[in-house]
């Protein structure tokens, strides 16, 4: 039996997602090249891997232990390229970082430090949501992955590594705009516009309310945060969203933090990877990279 690494990494991107579309996709290929590969792989072991049922794809019992040892194969591979990185040092290796859609104001600015520090590195950098990003945390699918809350339930390292706090914005000429301490009675009867299901931002917002007694107005749900501040300077309500969201706005921006009773709620970033996982040289460099930037703000606040 003849298996190219290549199909072994095709087969287990298609088995993962039980998607040709998303595996072609993630791997920078055409779905029918991605057919014609899983086709290949199926001629070679005999057997068919996968079946559709409907619009849905499934592996077969011999597509699932074909997965097992691709994955063997491919976390073998990685293990050897982390060993062989780590004996050069910093010279070279790969950084695949994960994190929820709201780090992007913080996290590929310090990437970009850090890679310039460190030219040699490849980094690769996902961008979701925390559902998806917890899942792939329990898949093992990256290096580090950076949060606004520990993960509950799950083995896991977290750290803090900056603050995040959680505002409410509004137009800036809202009618609540120049109001002070504004109780959250009064800031729950506003139609709110809030990020999907399984944002940590929505979760931690809708929380804090329900903690209160009140259930927020959902005027409209948005898949990003950029979308939602649109919104709220059309006028179709208010939001919670981090500070730094608002930070690349500047002064002249038609959007302002409102001043209300319980807020900001003070959450932090977290950088966070699996309990047991073994950091590659490059990892361990960047979270003290991560580290080394939260330690030099604290100084400078004390």
């Amino acid at each position: 039996m003849h298996v190219s690494l290549r199909q072994v990494q095709i087969f287990e991107a298609v088995a993962r997602t039980l998607s040709y579309t998303r595996a072609a996709e993630e791997l920078h290929l055409t779905q029918p090249a991605v057919f014609t590969q899983i086709k290949q792989l199926e001629d070679s072991v005999g057997m068919p891997l996968l079946e559709r049922t409907g619009k849905r794809l499934h592996l077969t019992d011999a597509g699932r232990e074909v997965l097992a040892t691709c994955c063997d194969m491919l976390g073998g591979l990685e293990r050897l390229e982390m060993r062989l990185a780590d004996m050069q040092g910093l010279k070279r290796g790969r950084l695949r970082v994960a994190m929820v859609t709201t780090a992007k104001y913080l996290v590929p600015r310090l990437l970009g430090e850090f890679c310039v520090r460190y030219p040699g590195i490849e980094a690769s950098l996902t961008v979701t949501n925390r559902e998806k990003l917890l899942a792939r945390i329990a898949n093992n699918e990256d290096d580090l992955a950076i949060l606004g809350a520990p993960p509950e339930g799950m083995d896991v390292v977290a750290t803090p590594i900056a603050d995040n706090p959680l505002v409410v914005i509004a137009r800036n000429d809202h009618a609540l705009a120049r109001r002070k301490r504004i109780p959250l009675a009064r800031i729950a009867e506003e139609p709110f516009i809030l990020r999907e299901p399984g944002s940590g931002t929505r979760l931690a917002t809708e929380r804090h309310f329900a903690e209160h007694g009140f259930k927020l107005k959902v005027r409209m749900e948005l898949g990003s945060n950029e979308a939602i501040k649109q919104a709220i300077a059309g006028g179709l309500g208010v939001s919670v969203l981090s500070q730094h969201t608002l930070a690349l706005d500047g002064e002249g921006g038609l959007l302002q933090p409102l001043d209300v009773a319980g807020f900001p709620l003070r959450r932090k970033w977290y950088v966070a990877y699996p309990a047991g996982k073994h950091l590659s040289a490059v990892a361990e460099a960047f979270l003290a990279h991560l580290l080394g930037r939260k330690e030099g703000e604290e100084a400078l606040r004390s």
